[in-house]
């Protein structure tokens, strides 16, 4: 099943009908395809690499509860602290983002409702495009790897650069007599190895280690006490927290 069709099981049948059509009649899209994003009373944009494609069907709110829904395997309550985060994670490590009326509670959004918006983040598993930077990654004179930090823009394939990284580092390289390392994942919003029920959807490796849907510094501190790992990987570093927790493992790591 390709991301599209993964995609398009959870919209209700008549957005299901149009996106379709409208994939079916120009290959490119699909192939370009980066979001799929609907609002409340708008028509679809779908964006791709270079451009943005108008899909002329009017979306009503119904349908963005259904879907919604769907995504969530009909129990909106157990992705409760997800949506209050802004998104879910779908199989496939597609991110859902959502925006709507917050409600908050001694400063801390509590629930979103009357949900108004949703948009479809499609994830891509790109094997071997992490080749071009590995060399500035891995210190063949000492025979381990730099501490590495991945920077770009939003939506330049920071986490599929990174995702791939981890599976060269955790399977070895033996064209560069570089051996497999215990790799662990701390995947707080499940894009990275995209869990589902407990197994990675994506290849990150034969020596990878995840744990998912907690912060990096739980997660960092309960990997490193029990999965010895050789190397740690995390995505998204966005707050002075994640920082901490970065420096705090480095010093016990070391």
């Amino acid at each position: 099943m390709s991301n599209i069709d993964e995609i398009l099981k959870y919209f209700p049948i008549n957005l299901y009908n149009v996106l379709k059509n409208t994939f079916d009649s120009n290959r490119q899209i699909e192939e370009n395809i980066q979001e799929i994003r609907i609002r409340i009373g708008k028509p679809i944009i779908l964006k791709l690499r270079q451009a943005d494609v108008l899909v002329q069907y009017i979306i009503t709110q119904t349908e963005i509860l259904q879907t919604l829904e769907k995504m969530c395997e009909n129990s909106i309550y157990s992705y409760k602290n997800q949506i209050c985060e802004g998104f879910i994670t779908i199989k496939g490590g597609h991110r859902i983002g959502i925006t709507g009326t917050a409600v908050v509670e001694n400063e801390k959004v509590i629930n979103l409702k009357y949900i108004t918006s949703l948009n479809i983040r499609i994830a891509r598993q790109i094997l071997n495009c992490s080749e071009k930077i590995l060399g500035q990654i891995i210190d063949k004179e000492n025979d381990t790897i730099y501490n590495t930090l991945i920077v770009s823009p939003p939506g330049k394939g920071k986490t599929t650069i990174l995702r791939d990284t981890i599976r060269k580092i955790s399977n070895g390289i033996e064209e560069i007599s570089f051996r497999g390392r215990n790799c662990c994942v701390v995947d707080e919003r499940g894009e990275i190895a995209a869990m589902y029920r407990g197994v990675p959807q994506n290849d990150i490796g034969i020596r990878t280690d995840v744990i998912e849907n907690i912060s990096k510094a739980k997660g960092m501190k309960m990997l490193i006490r029990s999965m010895a790992p050789e190397v740690i990987a995390c995505d998204e570093i966005g707050s002075k927290e994640d920082v901490q927790a970065i420096r705090r493992s480095y010093i016990i790591w070391s």
